[in-house]
């Protein structure tokens, strides 16, 4: 911990010590921390009631309520808090490699009347 009223090691020596950048030691946030909090209690509340909810639903709810937030915040903040929408994920008709692969029965018959294929 660095002590700026250190009589002996100065702020600068401490942060060589510490293996510290000393811009990191006086650097102050910019963001607004507190409205962060704000939004994501929102999405929170908005998410248990509704996960299908991503995140243009999510901005454009923000927006109804007056919350003018972009999807790159929206985004942020959802994967911060690690939600993701429910929805179909991509390749979900792949087959799994434990199932058992039937052979196609009908593939070198020539079908040329009604019902034949009851029939094979």
């Amino acid at each position: 911990m660095i002590e700026p009223e250190h009589k002996i090691i100065t702020v600068a020596r401490q942060c060589e010590l510490l293996n510290l950048p000393r811009s990191s030691y006086y650097y102050v946030s910019g963001k607004n921390d507190r409205y962060n909090r704000l939004l994501m209690n929102l999405i929170d509340e908005r998410y248990t009631k509704m996960p299908f909810c991503g995140v243009a639903k999510m901005t454009a709810w923000f927006h109804r309520q007056g919350h003018f937030v972009n999807q790159k915040t929206v985004r942020r903040l959802m994967r911060l808090m690690g939600l993701e929408a429910i929805y179909p994920k991509p390749s979900l008709s792949k087959a799994s490699p434990e199932h058992k692969k039937y052979p196609y029965l009908l593939r070198n018959m020539n079908i040329d009347q009604p019902d034949q294929v009851w029939a094979a």
